[in-house]
């Protein structure tokens, strides 16, 4: 893979997206060390379209509805925003009463909505753009450290990593439209110790949950196939295990994980992604980061890949062949001299047109960063 050899400009901290071939349009970011004037260079590879203001609040999550152009963060003292990534202020601000530990977004047949997970185990469905409360459920005794939507927006998955917790599914309906004194319907999946879930992004019902069990903390996928028969007024959830596996004892536990097709896993190990089925057989393996790999994005056309050596890669999605694969596309690296940069992209969301990515200094603050993509 070529490298874009540009020089910078003494005091910058700068990152600049290099691509694999030719056909990418990609961006490039400058800022200065006090963040407050981001610099838009344009290597004639793309173009940095947007950024927030300095956000003195580290931002920790992240979440997007690129059919409405929103993005959402919420920031280490617990404060929510919505963003339409053109304008410098935020559309709308909710501070939480406790900590953010999770962030999804979700655009129904109701309207667009946002679910935020705290530290107590409670769930806060919020209208968007207005940030209005629609209902709050306490899931857990521990915090809510994982929340995901379904791709046909039917279920909610909520789960901590507290090994003590059971991964719950909700019906969506249930959350968005609460009924006074009756409980959402939900299902709790058996499986403790949870560490990551995903849906597969084309298999209606479908998910996948990494789990670490024993004393000697062994990773495991187990994949579900999840149903509601509905019986006069009742609706009965099932979930249905159709395939399990454990990562061998040599290989490093993973922290992040997604699902491609339904039938592949992709995590990383150190600083290497790995690509493997739902019933254990390794199928890739790729080493594009020289340090381990911090955050993991992952939908049904692309995987991101960041780490904290201060990069971003871009993978996508070939369905040649047996088995879909990954195809490497592009990368984004510090370019600079210093062996140490001060900063980081901590998070990056990807969807066809744009990469949203949250580019953190080290233990200080963070701003918010879209790219134009154009593949």
């Amino acid at each position: 893979m070529r490298s874009l050899k540009k020089p910078y400009r003494e005091g910058l901290c700068g990152e600049v997206l290099r691509a694999a071939g030719s056909q990418h349009q990609l961006a490039s970011l400058m800022s200065q060390p006090s963040w407050t004037h981001p610099y838009e260079a344009n290597f004639n590879l793309g173009t940095m379209i947007w950024s927030s203001p300095v956000q003195q609040s580290s931002i920790v999550r992240l979440a997007t509805l690129p059919q409405l152009h929103l993005a959402f963060t919420a920031d280490l003292e617990g404060t929510v925003k919505v963003w339409n990534c053109q304008d410098e202020d935020a559309l709308a601000t909710l501070t939480m009463p406790r900590a953010c530990f999770s962030l999804e977004s979700c655009l129904t047949n109701d309207g667009p909505f946002l679910m935020v997970g705290n530290s107590e185990g409670d769930i806060y469905t919020l209208t968007v753009p207005e940030l209005r409360g629609v209902s709050k459920v306490s899931a857990f005794k521990y915090s809510v450290d994982l929340l995901h939507c379904s791709p046909d927006k039917k279920w909610i998955f909520a789960s901590g990593t507290h090994q003590n917790i059971l991964p719950v599914v909700f019906l969506t309906e249930s959350l968005l439209k609460p009924s006074e004194g009756k409980s959402p319907l939900s299902l709790s999946i058996p499986f403790p110790s949870c560490c990551r879930a995903c849906w597969a992004p084309r298999r209606t019902g479908r998910i996948t949950v990494m789990y670490r069990r024993g004393s000697f903390k062994k990773t495991g996928f187990t994949t579900f196939e999840l149903m509601a028969e509905r019986t006069g007024d009742r609706t009965d959830i099932q979930a249905h295990q159709i395939a399990t596996f454990l990562l061998p004892l040599h290989m490093e536990s993973p922290i992040w994980m997604g699902v491609g097709d339904g039938n592949m896993i992709v995590f990383e190990s150190g600083p290497s992604l790995f690509l493997f089925t739902i019933s254990g057989h390794l199928l890739q393996r790729f080493e594009d980061h020289q340090r381990t790999i911090g955050n993991l994005w992952v939908d049904s056309v692309h995987v991101l890949t960041t780490s904290m050596d201060d990069s971003l890669h871009l993978y996508m999605w070939e369905e040649e062949g047996r088995y879909p694969y990954l195809r490497s596309c592009c990368h984004l690296e510090h370019l600079g001299s210093d062996p140490a940069p001060s900063c980081y992209v901590s998070k990056a969301i990807c969807d066809d047109m744009s990469i949203v990515c949250v580019v953190s200094r080290i233990r200080e603050s963070s701003i918010l960063v879209m790219y134009s993509l154009h593949m």
